[in-house]
């Protein structure tokens, strides 16, 4: 690897293995969104009530939530490429199985099997960009990292629309073998890779209380956080009960909502990630940050379809803007020589568990006060985060733009106040 001589500027051309994950993460993204349309109706086929069915997609963010200190310290013991390995061959036997199951226990086992897989790979799959990642690139990684599974998050519910036509339990197969497939790919191409698998000698270990003396990693914890509730709880909890019970829409119309918000974030994700390895993290994430808490209240004031999917397109290039550079910087605090599983996977965790909470509060709030105020409290706990990064640490400094981060072990937990 090479840098550019002082006063000069080049793009490095990335490793081969990090274009291997990011086209692993698109299938594993296109899988989920293939199997998300039918789960519900297909737990419905057991005889089991609404509540029951969509139980079981309950079950998999809570596993995700309880499973990743566990996967977190496999991580940190094992190594990232083991372990997301053997959390794709989790998801995808789990996501077969489910095909096969003949009760819903069994449905709700399997699927709640392959939360636990999924925080493995998911984990896993941060340490590895941050790994393989070159230290003047690590925001233009991180807007392809994101934008693979936004990718395959907007094809995948088309996919599994078309295939559902085969049967309920198709797309589960399909899924499990896509995985398979996935996980053999990866397997093989980083077997022998330096960069996925450093020298034991030369390995550091970042754990999460060294990360949680860095002021930049508190901010993305509080900033994870209201990613998972504004993105994944507000969005896909509340936003279709709003288009069809507020804008008095169809279904149909609904996921054309969700589709405008996923097009903002794919619009935006892979700029952010280019511009923060120009200006820096921060400003980014506090421009982000707070222009995606404006843009949610404003959807939640919307009362014409028009000014509806404007202001959805804005919330999520909003969202696009943060999500890279966000990422970044907690690769930077990490550093590439480290192994940071348990930090990584607290990370994680605040994001889960701000979609977990966010998906049961919004609905609250919006039966016992309003959808108003749903949107209006989602934007603020957006806004609180931006303000978070005020008094944080920049950590991707100009000045660094030459030469590798040093990784931040213990002899170095202060280097980034």
């Amino acid at each position: 690897m090479s840098f550019s001589a002082p006063g000069t500027r080049t793009k490095e051309r990335l490793p081969g293995e990090v274009w291997v994950l990011i086209a692993s993460n698109a299938v594993i993204a296109v899988g989920y969104g293939v199997v998300s349309p039918v789960l519900p109706e297909y737990a419905r086929h057991f005889g089991v009530g609404i509540g029951a069915a969509t139980f079981v997609i309950t079950a998999f963010a809570v596993m995700r939530l309880c499973f990743a200190p566990a996967a977190g310290q496999l991580v940190q013991r094992l190594g990232e490429r083991r372990v997301y390995v053997s959390g794709l061959l989790i998801v995808a036997t789990s996501t077969g199985a489910c095909a096969f199951a003949q009760t819903y226990w069994q449905l709700l086992l399997f699927r709640s099997l392959g939360g636990i897989g999924s925080t493995m790979f998911f984990i896993s799959a941060l340490g590895l960009m941050i790994r393989m990642s070159p230290p003047d690139a690590r925001g233009r990684v991180a807007g392809m990292f994101s934008s693979a599974f936004l990718v395959g998050s907007v094809g995948g519910p088309v996919l599994g629309s078309l295939t559902a036509g085969f049967g309920l339990s198709a797309p589960f197969l399909i899924y499990g073998a896509a995985l398979t497939i996935a996980a053999a790919v990866v397997f093989i191409s980083l077997r022998h890779s330096s960069l996925a698998a450093p020298e034991a000698d030369t390995q550091i270990k970042v754990t999460f209380g060294q990360a949680f003396h860095n002021g930049a990693y508190r901010a993305a914890l509080l900033s994870n956080f209201a990613t998972g509730w504004s993105a994944f709880g507000l969005r896909i909890a509340l936003v279709p009960l709003f288009v069809v019970e507020v804008l008095d829409r169809g279904v149909g119309t609904a996921g054309l909502a969700l589709a405008t918000f996923a097009i903002g974030n794919v619009l935006a994700v892979i700029p952010s990630g280019h511009l923060s390895d120009r200006v820096g993290r921060r400003i980014l994430l506090i421009i982000g940050l707070t222009a995606a808490g404006a843009a949610t209240i404003a959807v939640g004031f919307s009362d014409d379809l028009t000014v509806f999917l404007i202001t959805a397109l804005l919330a999520g290039a909003a969202t696009g803007m943060f999500t890279s550079p966000q990422q970044a910087a907690v690769a930077d605090v990490i550093g590439n020589k480290a192994r940071g599983g348990t930090a990584l996977a607290a990370f994680q965790m605040m994001a889960d568990l701000g979609s977990i909470v966010g998906s049961l509060l919004v609905g609250l709030i919006a039966q016992h006060l309003s959808f108003q105020w749903s949107f209006v409290i989602s934007g603020a706990i957006l806004v609180a985060a931006a303000i978070g990064w005020l008094s944080a640490p920049e950590t991707r400094l100009p000045s660094a733009e030459h030469t590798p981060a040093r990784p931040l072990g213990p002899e170095a937990a202060g280097e980034l106040p």
